[in-house]
C-alpha cells in the first residue's frame, strides 16, 4: 500500500513513503534551521556581540543554507524505491522537449541556484557597504541604501539575463514577436510603469531618502491641514513604505513623492519656524498678552534663544483679536508636542493674569409674525 506509485516526478516514481520521507526530511531541516539560528543568536549575545549590519546577514545566510541540503538529501531519498536511477538521470530527464525550446531538471537546478546565489551576492553587497561606509567619516545610512538598491536591482536583471541565456532563449525574437503585447501591457500598466520609473528618479535624485521626515501634501494644493507627516522607511522599485505619527505603516505609489507637493524636514536648515494662533477678548491688555507669549515659548526647552520670539496681531476677528506667536525649533517628528505644551504654559499664564480667550458669539433674531 505505501509502496504503490502514486505520481511521477521526472523518472521517479513516488510513493506515500517518499512522501513521509520528504515531509520528515523538510520538517528536520526547519527545526534545524531554527535551532543553528537560535544558537548563534544566543551565542552572539553570550559573547556581547551585537547582531546588526553584516554579522545579521552571516547569520541569515548560514541559517537559510540548510534548506540546500534538504533539497539534494530530499532528492536522494527517491531511490527507496526508484534504485536503478541515479541523481543524473534525475538532472538530464527532460520535462518539456519541443524542437523550439527543452526544460529539464538541471535548467531548473540551474536556475533556482542562480537567484540564490544572486541573493548571497546581494547579502555580500549590503556586507561591502556596510563596511565601506562606516569607516568613512560622513557615514550615511540613506545614501548606503541608495547604492544597495541599484546593486540589487543590476544584479538581478543579470540573473534574469543570464537564465535566458541557459534556456537558450533568444531576447531578440522574443522582444520583436511580443511587440504588440507589449504595448498592450504598456498602455495597461502605464501607472505601474510611471511608478517604476518615479522610484528610480527617487533613489538616484537624493532629494527625498530613507530616513528623511516629509510632510506630503494629502490632495496636492497647498494649505490642506490634513497634510501626512511621516518616516521614510524604505524606498522599493514601485512602492514606498513611510510610517505616520501614529505609528502606522503606509504603502504609497512613487508617484506620490515626486507629483505632488512634498515638504522634507529633514533637508536644509535643522531649524524651522512655527505659529501657534491665539484669540484673547476685545480689551485685553496687549503689552501683556505680548508678553505673556512671549513668556511661555521661551519656557520649553525646544525654543530656540538664538533666534527672536515674536508675537503680531494679525487681525481684528469678529470674536476677539487674532494674536500669533512665532518661534523657531527644532523641525522635529515631535514638534506638535512641543506645540501642545506651550499651548498648555499659555492657558496657564493667561488665567493667571485673567486674560480671557472669547467663545464665538452669534445673535440669534427671532421675528414674530
Amino acid at each position: 500500500m505505501f509502496s504503490a506509485t502514486l505520481f511521477n516526478i521526472g523518472p521517479f516514481n513516488i510513493c506515500l513513503w517518499n512522501l513521509i520521507f520528504l515531509a520528515i526530511i523538510f520538517l528536520i531541516a526547519a527545526i534545524l534551521r531554527r535551532v543553528v539560528h537560535k544558537s548563534l543568536k544566543n551565542y552572539a549575545k553570550s559573547a556581547n556581540i551585537n547582531l546588526q549590519g553584516r554579522r545579521l546577514t552571516w547569520l541569515k545566510l548560514i541559517s537559510q543554507s540548510v534548506y540546500l541540503v534538504a533539497i539534494y538529501v530530499g532528492v536522494l531519498s527517491f531511490k527507496f524505491n526508484n534504485k536503478d536511477i541515479t541523481f543524473s538521470d534525475f538532472l538530464n530527464f527532460k520535462l518539456i522537449d519541443l524542437k523550439s525550446f527543452q526544460l529539464d531538471f538541471y535548467d531548473i537546478l540551474v536556475i533556482v541556484s542562480v537567484f540564490y546565489g544572486a541573493r548571497i551576492l546581494v547579502n555580500l553587497v549590503r556586507l561591502y557597504l556596510g563596511r565601506k561606509f562606516r569607516k568613512s567619516e560622513s557615514h550615511d545610512l540613506a545614501t548606503e541604501y541608495v547604492y544597495l538598491q541599484v546593486a540589487r536591482y543590476v544584479i538581478y536583471v543579470f540573473s534574469i539575463l543570464f537564465c535566458f541565456q541557459i534556456l537558450d532563449i533568444d531576447l531578440t525574437l522574443l522582444l520583436t514577436g511580443s511587440a504588440a503585447l507589449l504595448v498592450g501591457v504598456g498602455l495597461g500598466l502605464q501607472d505601474v510603469f510611471k511608478d517604476m520609473f518615479a522610484g528610480v528618479v527617487l533613489l538616484f535624485e537624493g532629494n527625498i531618502r530613507v530616513g528623511d521626515i516629509v510632510e506630503i501634501n494629502s490632495s496636492g494644493k497647498a494649505g490642506n491641514n490634513d497634510n501626512i507627516i511621516a518616516k521614510i522607511l524604505k524606498i522599493n522599485v514601485r512602492t514606498t513604505q513611510i510610517q505616520t505619527r501614529d505609528g502606522n505603516v503606509l504603502i504609497i505609489p512613487n508617484t506620490r513623492l515626486t507629483q505632488d507637493q512634498v515638504e522634507n524636514w529633514s533637508h536644509g536648515s535643522e531649524l524651522s519656524r512655527f505659529i501657534i494662533e491665539v484669540k484673547v477678548e476685545f480689551g485685553s491688555d496687549t503689552e501683556l498678552v505680548k508678553r505673556l507669549l512671549k513668556q511661555a515659548a521661551l519656557s520649553h526647552p525646544k525654543v530656540k534663544t538664538s533666534h527672536p520670539v515674536l508675537v503680531r496681531l494679525a487681525k481684528f476677528g469678529d470674536d476677539g483679536l487674532e494674536m500669533e506667536l512665532v518661534f523657531w525649533a527644532d523641525q522635529s517628528w515631535d514638534v506638535s508636542n512641543y506645540k501642545s505644551d506651550i499651548r498648555f504654559e499659555i492657558d496657564r499664564l493667561f488665567r493667571e493674569h485673567k486674560i480671557v480667550i472669547p467663545y464665538p458669539k452669534r445673535s440669534v433674531t427671532i421675528e414674530k409674525n
